[in-house]
């Protein structure tokens, strides 16, 4: 079957840019007689479907906000999509709309979803999170020009609005603690190259080391999956060298890596914080309660939230954005899993 014709088809027939498209379907400019004559003979030919016309009257709003993300193991809890999740539900909520999750479904069939829910006018918008470079529903969105609003951002070059944790900023805060603990021999816990999230944190550390005059081996730079057991694994590695050729600190991209790393190293009788530091990422609940606490960077994700759904309702009523790209600072929060014990009697 044919897929769906878009604006940029029809500017392409008429002639003409597909933002000028856009904006005569809206009714938002005027053109001469001939250019809109040569528009709407376009969208005639082509059968395209104006139905961002539709979502702009309010009587055929659905008042539905689409939201879908990756599924975690049924033993396994997230609280920072929990938290997400709730702060969006409540401020959507208090202007009459709500959140409607629909399935994650990677891969080349990860548009498929979103084109039907625009297809059959089910969202009046999306909140896309999880993103990375090149991502697939971020160019389908930009294309159809629907609204949406990204938790995270993409490629440099791709303009869309978005609410993002300065990551790097966290990982240069995680960093400079370290050193002022007196660490320089710093191994890291990471995920795949391909992910955006972490290069974009990796890019935090680096430029900490270098203006630390410090450097991190290739071999104790470790990418995984990002669970407790890769952070057990990647540190046990460690531990089996020598001690001079050792870390004396860890940094992990998660929580779930930093507490596989803390019990690789009490199993061998260390202490964490003392002998090896570690610190973590988005300050889990469960990070104060861990023996010894652990150290990690708090990502705002209600404050995300409430953001994320802020923006994409002002979208929606028409209002203009006075930024669209907003990046939050996160907070790095300091516990025993990274301090020396004699630091602790200061």
């Amino acid at each position: 079957m044919r897929s769906r014709i878009t604006l940029k088809e029809v500017s392409a027939r008429a002639g003409v840019s597909y933002q000028t498209v856009s904006k005569l379907l809206n009714h938002q400019v005027h053109l001469s007689q001939e250019t809109e004559e040569r528009i709407w003979q376009a969208v005639e030919e082509l059968g395209y479907k104006p139905n961002l016309i539709a979502r702009s009257l309010r009587s055929r709003r659905s008042h539905l906000i689409g939201y879908s993300w990756a599924p975690t193991h049924p033993d396994q809890v997230n609280p920072i999509l929990d938290h997400f999740l709730q702060a969006m539900v409540q401020e959507a909520e208090n202007t009459g709309y709500h959140l409607m999750a629909f399935p994650f479904r990677p891969g080349a069939e990860w548009t498929d979803a979103y084109r039907d829910l625009i297809d059959t006018n089910r969202v009046d918008g999306f909140v896309v999170s999880s993103v990375e470079y090149n991502d697939p529903r971020i160019l389908f969105l930009l294309e159809q020009n629907f609204p949406f609003v990204a938790f995270g951002r993409s490629n440099p070059d791709m303009d869309f609005p978005f609410v993002d944790v300065d990551g790097a900023a966290g990982m240069r805060m995680v960093v400079n603690h370290l050193v002022e603990q007196g660490h320089q021999k710093i191994a890291i816990l990471t995920w795949p190259s391909s992910s955006r999230v972490g290069q974009n944190r990796m890019e935090g550390i680096r430029s900490a080391m270098v203006a630390a005059n410090l450097s991190t081996p290739a071999e104790w730079i470790a990418q995984g999956d990002g669970d407790y057991q890769f952070g057990s694994q990647a540190a046990q590695s460690w531990l089996d060298r020598p001690a001079e050729k050792r870390p004396t600190a860890i940094i992990a991209f998660n929580d779930s890596m930093a507490v596989g790393a803390m019990h690789a190293i009490q199993s061998r009788g260390l202490c964490v914080g003392e002998d090896i530091a570690v610190t973590g990422f988005d300050d889990t609940p469960m990070a104060p309660y861990l023996s010894p606490s652990l150290t990690s960077v708090r990502q705002p994700t209600w404050q995300i939230g409430e953001r994320v759904m802020s923006m994409l309702l002002s979208i929606l009523d028409g209002t203009p954005l006075e930024n669209t790209h907003q990046l939050v600072d996160p907070q790095l929060i300091v516990r025993d899993s990274s301090r020396r014990v004699h630091r602790q009697t200061r």
